[in-house]
Order: C-alpha cells, then sequence, then structure tokens
C-alpha cells in the first residue's frame, strides 16, 4: 500500500524537524510521508500541484492566510479530503470555529505524540475507505452503463441479424430457382435451333441469338444477386454471433468466429478512400480449441482494440495529410495461437501506426483516462476490456507499443 501522505501546514520551522524525528519508524516503513507549508497560501499551492494528499494538519494563527480560512478551501480541491487542527489555543471558542469550518479534529499544543499517532491513524483510514467506497460506486455506475450499452446493441444487433435473415433467405432462395429456370429455357433454345437449323430463316437466327445473349446476361445478373444475398445471410450470421451471450454461464466458442463478427461490424471503417491508403486486414489465424468463456463479452474486447487500431491509424493519416508527407498503407494484423503448453489462448491485434507515447503508456488502462477530444472518447474502453479478460476469464491483457512503429495489444485466455 502506498504510504499516506499528510501536509502538515504550520509557520514553526522547528514543528518539521520534530515531527520528522518523532515518525521517523514510519516514515521508513513508508507508512507515512510528511509534506511541509509554512501557511495556508503555500499549502493551497501544494495541494494544486500534490493531487494524492490524504490528510492536512494545520495550525490556526498564521501569516497570509490563517488555517480557519484554509478549511474553507480545502472541499474545492477535494471534498474527501480530512483536516486536523493543532493549535495553542484550546479553548470552546476555538475548537467550535475549527469544527464549523469544517476540521475532522482537533489537538492542542504542545502536542502529545501519542494522540496524534492515533488521530492520523483514524483519520487516514476514514479518508481511505470514503474514497474506496466512492471509487466502487463510481466502477459499480461505469459497468451499469456499459453493461447496459452493451445489452441493447446486442438486442439491436440481435434483432438486425433476425429481420435480415429472414427476407434475404427468400432472395437467396429464389435466385437460385430463378438461376435453374433461365439455364434450362436457353438449353431449350439451343436444343430447339439445333432440330430446326435448315429452317431457320437468317433474321429468325439473328433474332434467337439475341434472347439467348440476353438470357445469358440475366445469369450474370442473378448470379450477382446471389452472391450479394450470400453476403446478406453472412452478414446477420456475424452481427447474432457478435450479440452471443449467455450470461449465466461460460460455454465453449470459437474465438474466430468472435473476431471476424466484430471485423464485419467494423468493416465500413476500413474501406479506401480519396485522401486516405486504406486500412489492410491481415488475419494470422492459428489452430484454436473452442474456448470456454462469454463470447459476447470477449467480442466487446475485440471491438474496444480493433477500433482503437483503426483510429490510431486514422489519426496519423490526418497528421501526414496536414503535413503534406507521403501516405502509407495501414495494416492491422490479428495473429491467434496457442501457447506451448497448450493452456493458454492467444490473441494478439497489431497496427502500424504512430505508437502510444512513453509517458502515456503506464496510464492506458485507467479508468477515464482517454487522449482522444472531448464528446470522442469515455476512457473506459480499455479499463472495461481489462476487466473482461482478467477478472472475468482468468485472463491478462498487456500492451507493447513502440513511437514510430506501431502498437500490439495481447488477450491471454487460458483454455
Amino acid at each position: 500500500m502506498m504510504p499516506a501522505t499528510i501536509l502538515v501546514v504550520d509557520d514553526e520551522v522547528e514543528l518539521e524537524r520534530l515531527i520528522k524525528m518523532r515518525f521517523r519508524k514510519q516514515i521508513h516503513a513508508r507508512k507515512f510521508e510528511f509534506v511541509f507549508a509554512r501557511n495556508g497560501q503555500e499549502a493551497l499551492e501544494i495541494l494544486s500541484r500534490h493531487r494524492g494528499i490524504d490528510m492536512v494538519i494545520t495550525d490556526i494563527n498564521m501569516p497570509e492566510m490563517d488555517g480557519l480560512t484554509l478549511l474553507s478551501k480545502l472541499a474545492e480541491f477535494d471534498r474527501n479530503l480530512r483536516a486536523v487542527v493543532l493549535s495553542a489555543y484550546g479553548d470552546m471558542n476555538n475548537i467550535r470555529k475549527a469544527m464549523n469550518a469544517g476540521a475532522f479534529d482537533f489537538l492542542t499544543k504542545p502536542i502529545n505524540f501519542e494522540d496524534l499517532l492515533i488521530t492520523i491513524d483514524k483519520t487516514v483510514n476514514e479518508v481511505r475507505q470514503l474514497r474506496e467506497a466512492i471509487a466502487q460506486l463510481q466502477q459499480a455506475q461505469l459497468q451499469l452503463i456499459q453493461q447496459e450499452k452493451m445489452a441493447t446493441l446486442g438486442q439491436l444487433v440481435a434483432g438486425v441479424g433476425h429481420e435480415i435473415n429472414n427476407p434475404v433467405t427468400c432472395i437467396s432462395g429464389y435466385s437460385s430457382l430463378l438461376n435453374l429456370m433461365v439455364e434450362d429455357l436457353i438449353s431449350s433454345i439451343i436444343k430447339d435451333e439445333e432440330k430446326n437449323v435448315s429452317l431457320v430463316e437468317i433474321d429468325g437466327e439473328v433474332e434467337k441469338l439475341g434472347i439467348e445473349n440476353g438470357l445469358k446476361k440475366l445469369l450474370d445478373m442473378i448470379s450477382v444477386i446471389s452472391l450479394s444475398a450470400d453476403r446478406l445471410i453472412y452478414l446477420g450470421r456475424s452481427l447474432q454471433v457478435f450479440s452471443y451471450d449467455f450470461p449465466l454461464s461460460k460455454v465453449l466458442c470459437n474465438l474466430h468466429e468472435g473476431i471476424d463478427s466484430t471485423l464485419v461490424i467494423l468493416h465500413y471503417r476500413l474501406k479506401y478512400s480519396n485522401d486516405s491508403a486504406g486500412i489492410k486486414i491481415v488475419r494470422n489465424y492459428g489452430q484454436l480449441p473452442p474456448i470456454n468463456c462469454f463470447l459476447g463479452k470477449l467480442n466487446q474486447v475485440f471491438m474496444n482494440l480493433i477500433a482503437n487500431a483503426i483510429d490510431a491509424c486514422e489519426e496519423e493519416n490526418n497528421t501526414l495529410i496536414v503535413a503534406g508527407e507521403m501516405l502509407k498503407e495501414y495494416v492491422i494484423t490479428i495473429t491467434t495461437l496457442i501457447s506451448e503448453n497448450n493452456q493458454t489462448a492467444i490473441v494478439k491485434i497489431r497496427d502500424n501506426a504512430g505508437g502510444i507515447a512513453a509517458d502515456v503508456k503506464p496510464r492506458i488502462f485507467e479508468q477515464m483516462f482517454t487522449t482522444k477530444p472531448v464528446g470522442e472518447g469515455t476512457g473506459l474502453g480499455l479499463s472495461i476490456s481489462r476487466k473482461i479478460v482478467e477478472e472475468i476469464h482468468g485472463g491478462s491483457l498487456s500492451c507493447e507499443s513502440v513511437v514510430g512503429e506501431g502498437t500490439e495489444f495481447t488477450i491471454a485466455l487460458p483454455v
């Protein structure tokens, strides 16, 4: 656990040395870390730079800004921050003023360091329990919001997939029958010509030849209709695979089907345009056994990672356009393999975009952290993806990135 960071605000220079001596064991054991300020104004400057303060110990009478004024401003930095007043003036009037200003506790000088230690422990525990409770509540709220969004998306996608399949099945079936009928008709015309070739006049020959060519063109059109119907059937099935989920228990699933269904949904973002060399998808699929999982939740992970890779490619492409530099072909490579001991299924999603900056990379899985403009990123995708992979499936999600070369996310799932 990180040491509790305590801001001590007092204009007595000797107090700093005394506190460091009295709490040297706790400081050495990394239980406490002390930060010192000489007045309220200096304390506010420290609080503006240091967001990890757990509690404040402050005197009342100080130059520039007194302790009571400081107490009134602490909530501006952190509503969960707690302050203990340490003053030589222990009359009830000062105690009442301090408590009304928001003090958590009140101690008098000369300092009883045993009482101070007890008060620090009590205050730090209060702050940390409160922060943990709030963090858990926020996390639960965010997960509920995300689950509701995914449930709604899943229902929509499943419904669309079902509605597509019904009419497209009719189109596919009738185009096949129509194809057979036209082939039979062409065959009949050819046989009729062979039987009556001596009786047919030149005009008749031309007329029959036109009908035959027209019927062959009709066959070509029927073939296009049939291929389009097959694509729609595949799309409908992909939508149903993407939304596939059993909330009560895991089931054996094919990860490749989940990845492919995600790519179908994101296909519109991969198309080539006049100002882009496009994004190419390379599938390096290995032999994976069925994985016991919640495929709908893993599809959410695939969606987040592949969409982020597309975002990275588009962002670098736009930068190259603005700079007037030569555009490049972007590639997203999806590799699947089984570990050497056959106990872990591995999915690697790699892009060849600009990579992640060194100061950003340690924070990418933090909840609410995003480098995207306001309105474009929520900071939830990667944090939720890690929870799905690690907490729900007992796997791991990691990232390797080289600036200028690209980024690779690796999902490892127990077989």
